[in-house]
């Protein structure tokens, strides 16, 4: 079993990870910007190592700070968490040519998978469905000629893209010029690749993911599928499963076609594969995500399982501790990620949380990484929380859900608090019939 790991993250994945190692008697070390350095995470973990700098670049992107931290502590692991470093195939290398145990999977999947366009050729050689598009675009024309051979409404996306960044649905010709410039720059300034590709825009798509764990050893467990349509600025919002669009032979296809694709690429430790789902439930392969998700608090509450013990034990080289007819889903569960946000507009509100109380309860779980007197910079994500909620029926959840949000108090900053009931009580939401069109059909408009 490993002994030592280094937390290469922030905020509330960095704390969920150090419930784990705590529970598992395993030491912990946390790297921290200087925002952060009177974070919770910092205080909680075992040790912690100052990366200096203020931005995500100066920081926790930083691959050779983050290795000397590792090599200055002795540990013998990282776990990424999600987002920065999780899914860089050259920092997995630099952790191998170290004699670090990467928890997650191998460089060559995390580069495969990484890359959509080159993802979508991996499915396509396994025949996964693919949705209708181009392979990489290298300039106007070729885009040009990709939308007329697919056909409008089309999605711009960025071939190393993720979390919602980099893509743009362009409804006709006269918006591609300036929807490709935006989309090829905006890309490059994320990801440092400017690559575009094109897909086919879904009509009343529904954002469905098959969690999977698969070790060393091959063997691998299918989760029920997480309903992720509730998204704004194509990022996810609110969560839940099982999903009220899938019925038993989807969810059964589905779960095949994530075992087709895991299997296929040799994948091994926890990873998601990502589908669109249509009006006539056809299913697609989307993307597949080489991390542990920021909505797995979903799939560990209708399970009882710690997806991220599962994640250490598997990078240990232990066999998964169940077998997948042996794994149980129980009731319902949903996710809502609490921003620091103008719910009007969904933007950024930087500032110090004063009052700060969390909802508590049975059936209610809140995965934070503030608490009273945070200072939420502009530097990172706006992510604070997520509140997660089980009941034995989905009426039983969403009942707890609404209560949690209710008893959620944060001062001094704006927050998507309001959003979030507002959404949890829309009619479309209680009866399920959403899509990843949802907001718009919501009109939200918040009181001021």
């Amino acid at each position: 079993m490993i002994k030592k790991i280094l937390i290469a993250n922030r905020g509330e994945i960095a704390r969920r990870v150090i419930k784990t190692t705590k529970k598992l008697n395993i030491a912990s070390v946390a790297v921290y910007a200087e925002p952060d350095q009177n974070a919770p995470f910092v205080r909680e973990a075992d040790e912690a190592v100052n990366l200096g700098g203020k931005t995500p670049l100066e920081s926790y992107l930083d691959m050779e700070k983050v290795i000397a931290a590792a090599r200055e502590k002795g540990c013998d692991a990282i776990h990424p968490g999600y987002g920065f470093l999780s899914e860089n195939p050259s920092f997995v290398k630099k952790c191998r040519v170290e004699g670090l145990i990467f928890i997650g999977p191998k460089a060559e999947t995390v580069n495969i998978m990484g890359d959509k366009a080159q993802a979508r050729k991996t499915a396509h050689r396994l025949e996964v469905p693919t949705v209708p598009g181009s392979g990489v675009v290298e300039n106007l024309e070729e885009a040009e000629a990709g939308c007329v051979k697919i056909g409008f409404p089309v999605l711009l996306k960025a071939a190393a893209g993720g979390g919602g960044i980099g893509m743009r649905k362009v409804s006709s010709p006269d918006d591609l010029p300036a929807a490709f410039t935006e989309t090829a720059d905006r890309a490059g300034v994320a990801f440092g690749d400017s690559r575009v590709y094109i897909e086919k825009y879904l009509e009343e798509p529904h954002h469905i993911e098959i969690q999977v764990l698969r070790d060393h050893h091959g063997n691998m467990l299918t989760f029920f599928e997480r309903e992720c349509s509730i998204q704004r600025r194509y990022q996810k919002v609110i969560e839940e499963s099982p999903s009220t669009s899938v019925n038993t032979e989807l969810r059964r296809m589905l779960r095949e076609a994530a075992r087709k694709l895991a299997d296929g690429i040799d994948y091994y430790n926890a990873g998601t594969i990502e589908f669109v789902v249509d009006r006539e439930r056809n299913y697609y392969f989307l993307e597949a995500n080489t991390r542990l998700q920021v909505e797995h608090p979903v799939t560990e509450l209708i399970t009882g399982l710690d997806l991220v013990e599962e994640q250490i034990r598997i990078a240990s080289g232990e066999p998964l501790t169940m077998t997948e007819e042996g794994l149980e889903h129980r009731g319902w569960a949903l996710e809502a990620r609490v921003y620091a946000e103008d719910p009007k507009r969904f933007f950024p509100s930087p500032g110090t949380i004063g009052n700060y109380k969390e909802p508590f309860g049975e059936g209610i779980r809140v995965d934070s990484g503030c608490e009273s007197g945070s200072v939420i910079t502009p530097y990172f994500d706006p992510l604070l929380a997520k509140v997660i909620a089980r009941g034995e029926t989905r009426q039983e959840a969403l009942k707890q859900m609404a209560a949690a949000l209710n008893d959620y108090h944060i001062d001094g900053i704006k927050t998507n608090l309001p959003f979030l009931q507002e959404v949890l009580s829309s009619p479309l939401f209680q009866e399920g019939g959403y899509d990843t069109h949802f907001i718009e059909k919501l009109r939200y408009k918040p009181q001021s």
